[in-house]
Order: structure tokens, then C-alpha cells, then sequence
């Protein structure tokens, strides 16, 4: 039996802050080019609302070239290139124009770990490998190639696997957002209390 791709409802409710937490433990994969499917299990994410955040690219209408995927229909993958060197993969949410989403900030290894280590250019799998949201997206081969790419197709995409959280989820704020203000204050990052695979501040 194939594990369940989550399909666009999922995607497309309102409250970005639960999409957040219920995709902790859910397993992203992608296959880039004809290799082997590379997969891990989400350990930690953060959300954005595209209304009343100012750590949201796309706060209270902000349009650009790159922000412009935000405000398509939740299920696709918003991708961006951070400090020009770190790809970032972020899942958009809700409903078309209003612009939230989640960024995937670490993961678990699970399939094609052999890949992962050839891409990331390392000996062993351990949380440098994957946890950090640039050293996921280079593992998985994820770059801002596959901006808007649609999380249904068999490029990249989001399964459940019924394997949850493992444990209770920790809430804390989110990383990097100081420019922000009080909203950098905002709990809206997640993370299982047990897992090692979260990146560092």
C-alpha cells in the first residue's frame, strides 16, 4: 500500500499555526532529476501569516517577483534563496491570496540517505546532515528551480505515514525574525520534545 500524499485540503485551511504543527512528523520527499526518492520525517517548522506578521515576506499585501508565489492556493512549495547561498523550501497554506505558509526547517533522514550524504558532501548521518532549513533543502536537492512546484506531483511532496510527532511539541519562537518586532515573540515554531534533529539558533 503507497503511504498518502496530503492533498490540497489539507493545505488550504485558514489556520496556518495548526498546519504548522500537524505537519511535524509527516515526511517530505522529493525525486530531483531521476534519482532515487529521498525522504525525511519533518522535525521542525515555523509559521508565517500573510496578514498581520512582519516576519512574513508577503505582510499586509507585500507583492514581489519572489513573494508572488505565496499568494497562489496553499499546496505548493514557496522557495527562496536566503543570504545568496541557502535554499529554503516553504509549504504555502490557505487559500489563494492570502500568502501564509510554512517554512520546513529540519527533517529526519529516511529514504535515500546515501544521496543525502553525496549532496551534502558528508560521511555520517547525524543532525548536521538535515537539521538547519539550507542543509534539508541541499540534501533533498531542493533549490528555487522548483518554486511553485505543486506538492501533488511526484517531484516534491508531503506524505503521512502515521508515524505523528513521537512526542509532545515543543512551541517556542521563531529563528532569525528580530527585525519583527513583537511578532518575533510570536510561538510559532515547532518541534517534537525528544527529537535531536532541530536545527541550532
Amino acid at each position: 500500500m503507497s503511504n498518502a500524499k496530503l492533498s490540497p485540503s489539507f493545505y488550504q485551511r485558514q489556520d496556518v499555526v495548526t498546519i504548522a504543527q500537524e505537519l511535524v512528523g509527516k515526511v517530505l520527499c522529493t525525486q530531483i532529476n531521476g534519482e532515487p526518492v529521498t525522504s525525511g520525517i519533518i522535525t521542525e517548522t515555523e509559521a508565517y501569516c500573510g496578514r498581520g506578521d512582519k516576519a512574513c515576506h508577503a505582510n499586509n499585501g507585500t507583492r514581489t517577483d519572489r513573494t508572488e508565489t505565496m499568494y497562489q492556493a496553499g499546496g505548493i512549495a514557496y522557495i527562496y534563496l536566503c543570504y545568496g547561498i541557502h535554499h529554503l523550501f516553504n509549504v504555502v497554506t490557505n487559500v489563494e491570496n492570502k500568502a501564509d505558509a510554512v517554512l520546513i526547517r529540519a527533517i529526519q533522514p529516511l529514504d535515500g540517505k546515501k544521496e543525502m550524504l553525496q549532496r551534502r558532501n558528508k560521511q555520517n548521518i547525524n543532525p548536521a546532515l538535515t537539521a538547519g532549513p539550507g542543509r534539508l533543502s541541499q540534501a533533498l536537492g531542493i533549490t528555487t528551480d522548483f518554486d511553485g512546484t505543486i506538492l501533488k506531483e511526484n517531484t516534491i511532496w508531503i506524505e503521512d505515514r502515521q508515524l505523528g510527532s513521537g512526542s509532545s511539541l515543543v512551541a517556542t519562537e521563531r529563528i532569525g525574525v528580530d527585525y519583527a518586532g513583537e511578532d518575533a515573540k510570536l510561538p510559532w515554531r515547532f518541534y517534537p520534545q525528544e527529537s535531536n534533529w532541530v536545527s541550532q539558533k
